[in-house]
């Protein structure tokens, strides 16, 4: 492989696996609140937030890091007030009592409003914030730390907005493409010192697992499935030990938890799914150190490739994609060929596509699990050459054609279905 294709892959995997504390939505809106108060040159007395449906949709159930309280007026308080843009997904990392406090109060006074944007960017954030006559305008689009637009008192001071705002999906056109058979070899053949940096999602994701044990976080899947109904029931195996790991870093990561863990393609838990199944495997097996890291590349770039025509949030559940990258690797630690890992995807396609997103909260450790359970069933059977075949459903002969089938039906054919979520997530009888 060139070296030039190896470093633009790199860069990619740098730009997308990256660490972040809190669930991802609720955070680029705090980091959106944050820049916006950095430009005002003061704390806000007053914030108005406009947001797409997708972002509102994930940042309505979800704790908020430190704070033990749910849902965006608290991350917009916070970003305002204590956040700093620098620090990107990190943003609230400096919270202390004192500023939690504060933030408490901005919302008991009611100086925060929001509200639903139509038209635009699936991931669409726009902040507003007003101090005496002052006003600073900043929006977050397409990617969770992009800032498209910047402005102060009517002065643009960043501005790479299209025409009505509205920002394509997949407008990125200098974004380096990937295919199936790129992210296979340089998974495989890709000196270990250059990709050696995947570790890291190995190392912080656990940490997080590990911070489980210390607490009753969320609905403790995790704690669940290793504990004593777990085991009389489940057994103590490969698969109730990745189920246990992985869920439990997102009841951690869930509930709100001060913790960072590193995120895959703007999600936290895709990076969590991307990585935890296949690490608690690899301890498992005991394999090598190439090995694992050869696997958690897999798996990671997989993700990375499934999500440059999914889109950054969609109406489809980030663990199917997690997950398919995940039994991805796993194929790969069972000594599974180029063709065999393909079967993998392709038995996850056809097993978990149409599992709904609505919302990020607690529950989603559930999902989690469903998605870590189907790696393991899709890589078994794609080891014994069984797989899902061109006659069925949507899976196609080829596996990019397989991926692009699923991602059409979660970027495109579940519009409604995402609408429909929304709309019953927002007029709940209280």
């Amino acid at each position: 492989m060139e070296r030039n294709t190896i470093k633009q892959i790199i860069d990619l995997i740098h730009k997308e696996v990256v660490p972040a504390i809190g669930c991802t939505e609720p955070v680029a809106v705090a980091l959106a609140s944050a820049k916006a108060a950095e430009v005002l040159g003061n704390k806000p007395e007053s914030i108005d937030v406009f947001l797409s449906a997708n972002v509102l949709k994930n940042a309505m159930g979800v704790g908020i890091p430190g704070t033990g309280m749910v849902g965006l007026p608290i991350a917009v308080a916070l970003g305002a007030l204590i956040g700093k843009s620098a620090y990107g997904l990190e943003v609230l990392r400096d919270l202390t009592p004192e500023g939690l406090a504060d933030g408490k109060r901005m919302i008991d006074e009611k100086r925060i409003a929001i509200h639903l944007k139509e038209n635009v960017d699936k991931l669409y954030i726009e902040v507003v914030g007003r101090h005496g006559d002052d006003y600073s305008k900043v929006i977050i689009a397409h990617e969770h730390t992009h800032f498209v637009f910047v402005e102060k008192n009517g002065v643009a001071l960043v501005d790479l907005l299209p025409e009505e705002n509205n920002v394509d999906d997949n407008s990125d056109e200098d974004e380096f493409r990937l295919s199936f058979a790129l992210v296979y070899d340089f998974a495989m053949t890709v000196p270990l010192e250059d990709i050696r940096f995947i570790l890291e999602t190995a190392e912080l994701n656990k940490k997080a697992a590990e911070e489980a044990a210390k607490g009753d976080y969320g609905h403790s899947v995790g704690r669940i499935v290793s504990g004593k109904y777990g085991k009389q029931y489940l057994g103590d195996s490969s698969l109730t030990r990745m189920l246990s790991m992985t869920s439990a870093a997102c009841d951690v990561r869930m509930d709100g938890a001060m913790v960072p863990v590193m995120s895959n393609s703007g999600s936290g838990n895709q990076g969590i799914a991307a990585t935890l199944p296949v690490l608690s495997f690899a301890e498992d097996i005991r394999c090598s150190e190439e090995q694992l890291i050869r696997s958690l590349m897999l798996s990671h770039l997989l993700v990375i490739y499934i999500k440059q025509s999914l889109g950054r949030l969609s109406a489809l559940c980030g663990c199917v994609i997690a997950a398919t990258g995940a039994s991805c690797g796993i194929t790969y630690l069972m000594g599974g060929n180029r063709e065999q890992v393909s079967f993998a995807v392709k038995n996850m396609v056809g097993n978990l596509t149409g599992m709904i997103c609505d919302g990020a909260k607690p529950s989603c450790a559930m999902k989690v699990s469903s998605g870590v359970s189907t790696a393991m069933l899709s890589a078994l059977m794609a080891m014994e050459n069984k797989v899902v075949t061109e006659i069925e459903g949507i899976i196609d002969e080829d596996v990019d054609r397989t991926i692009r089938n699923l991602t059409q039906i979660g970027s495109v054919g579940m519009e409604t279905t995402d609408k429909m979520v929304l709309d019953i997530m927002t007029n709940k009888s209280k």
